[in-house]
């Protein structure tokens, strides 16, 4: 509360990101610009959910890519726990997949971390006031890749399967079975035209699903 009872228009934000320096840089940066108050950070996006439950900020900042939790599942956590923080997803990865799915799952703003402390500042005063914005070059990619074919599960495993891991493994990390992965690789490379999982991989990133 500010002198006289009034309710203080100050924006409280929590910044996570897994990388310490940036996380510093742009907590430091954010706290210069008018009317934004950096209230917490997280290292990744367990310890995110938990600060928000604990602070309840206005507006989230969620690096897309972090141990554990992901920016995506730190946005799932709190509309799932009905919180009223307002998150915004940054990131060094704008494929169109990921900007679809940030969407769907109920981010507000979704933009790379190219962009200047100025501009997030602006975006975070928008998104609090209940707008949104999605970066204009990663907008017009998103069009130009289309639709995907894949279903989420498809795309989920496909995206296990990137990093060359074994059927158990995916399988494993994927709390599915050895037989339902292999058919769930099987259709989406039916679908991408791909003769393999490793060509279907390289399909689905060229196109931003995955």
């Amino acid at each position: 509360m500010t002198e006289g009872g009034q309710a203080s228009s100050t924006i409280r934000v929590l910044l996570a990101d897994d990388e310490t320096l940036l996380r510093d840089a742009l907590s430091a940066l954010l706290t210069l610009q008018d009317g934004l108050e950096v209230v917490a950070t997280a290292a990744n996006g367990d310890e995110a959910v938990a600060a928000i439950a604990k602070w309840q900020p206005d507006v989230a900042v969620l690096d897309l890519q972090m141990p554990g939790r992901d920016g995506i599942g730190v946005v799932e956590a709190v509309i799932a726990a009905g919180g009223a923080t307002r998150c915004i997803i940054v990131t060094s990865h704008g494929r169109p997949g990921y900007l679809r799915k940030a969407l769907a799952t109920g981010a507000r703003a979704f933009l790379p971390k190219t962009t200047s402390a100025r501009l997030l500042a602006d975006v975070i005063r928008q998104v609090h006031a209940g707008q949104r914005y999605v970066d204009p070059e990663l907008s017009a990619e998103a069009i130009a890749a289309g639709d995907s074919p894949l279903t989420p599960r498809e795309a989920d495993v496909l995206e296990l399967a990137a990093g060359g891991a074994a059927i158990d493994e995916i399988a494993q990390r994927a709390s599915l079975s050895p037989g339902t992965v292999r058919n769930y690789l099987s259709s989406a490379s039916a679908k991408l035209g791909a003769a393999n999982r490793h060509e279907a991989v390289e399909a689905a990133r060229l196109r931003g699903w995955i």
